[in-house]
């Protein structure tokens, strides 16, 4: 009568860490083709304790002096993520008007709310761990330090007035502290140093689809020297050197204002598709490798997938916008490490 109760607990330890199988580019790289570890899901301050159920926690908010009431400790419409030299977690939650921050090292959950946040929609940190996150409402970068307290805006302007149309992503190179900037009514990427001075301009301000220009450029990867940039409305991606000079693109199946964009250790680039809930996976050179995911909402499915980020060059987190929660996968060929 024990044989039912180990098959239940084994089927327990398979759903805590599952293989997502990938749809190979073709029959000849079936062998060939990366798979994804499925580590966790996560979509509010609760699944930290779920994690730790030991440990005694509070909720942490971090918004300064005279801090409104703290929002829901859930996600309700999760969209750019990127992580710290900790690990922390860092969210955009545009509805929410917040930054959620899971901290899964240390089993907290804060929120980053200063700066009278409107429409977060991106989100970097630099060496020093500052935080950058672009509000599209706002129409600027607002800079926080590392435990969350506003700093500044990147580019002050007089008045009312901002310097940006529409900000959307934004990464940080961690060699130079150069920051990328997206304005997608410019239909221009903008490089700045950590005073706000330009540096470099990716683009016009027209909109076209030649070498070196944009329709909506809505993210962007600071890494290895180069520049990536997504091209929402021309399908592609760009690569660039720092000084915004063109290097190579390619065309990527589909994509959308909504689309993320990641880079692993090994150069191979992902974009994820919101309308076909799944991601496509490039080589650096544009080789189509493989593609996974589809509707649903177990693991390994999506519903509006949205932002990519992977930390460490091995762990993937992307954004599961409809269904309210961020997955984390481990990149298999990256080789060992956990997530």
């Amino acid at each position: 009568m024990r044989f039912p109760v180990v098959l239940l607990l084994f089927s327990v330890a398979l759903a805590q860490v599952s293989t997502i199988p990938v749809t190979p580019a073709s029959a000849d790289e079936k062998n060939s083709a990366q798979q994804l570890v499925f580590v966790r899901q996560f979509a509010s301050a609760q699944d930290l304790q779920r994690e730790h159920p030991i440990l005694n926690r509070s909720l942490d908010i971090i918004a300064g002096a005279k801090a409104p009431e703290p929002s829901s400790p859930e996600l309700q419409q999760p969209e750019a993520i990127t992580t710290d030299a900790g690990h922390r977690v860092f969210v955009t939650d545009a509805q929410a008007r917040v930054v959620h921050v899971f901290d899964f090292t240390q089993s907290k959950y804060s929120q980053i709310r200063g700066g009278q946040l409107s429409w977060p929609v991106g989100v970097a940190t630099d060496r020093e761990d500052r935080i950058y996150v672009s509000d599209n409402g706002l129409r600027t970068v607002l800079i926080y330090d590392s435990r969350g307290k506003f700093l500044r805006p990147l580019k002050k302007l007089r008045g009312s007035e901002s310097y940006f149309d529409s900000v959307a992503g934004i990464a940080i190179d961690s060699t130079t502290n150069r920051i990328y900037v997206c304005d997608k009514l410019r239909h221009m990427v903008i490089a700045f140093d950590a005073k706000g001075r330009v540096l470099a301009q990716f683009g016009k301000r027209t909109a076209g689809d030649g070498p070196g220009e944009f329709r909506s450029p809505v993210r962007v990867i600071a890494a290895a020297r180069q520049v990536i940039i997504l091209d929402s409305q021309n399908c592609r991606v760009q690569i660039f050197d720092p000084r915004a000079r063109f290097i190579n693109e390619f065309r990527v199946v589909d994509c959308g204002n909504g689309s993320g964009l990641a880079m692993d250790k090994d150069g191979s680039i992902y974009v994820s598709d919101p309308q076909l809930n799944r991601l496509e996976v490039y080589s650096h050179a544009g080789q189509f490798l493989y593609m996974f995911g589809e509707g649903g909402s177990a693991p390994g499915q999506f519903s509006g997938i949205s932002g990519l980020w992977i930390d460490s060059g091995r762990c993937l987190y992307v954004a599961d916008e409809k269904n309210k929660r961020v997955q984390s996968f481990r990149i298999a060929t990256a080789g060992p490490g956990g997530c």
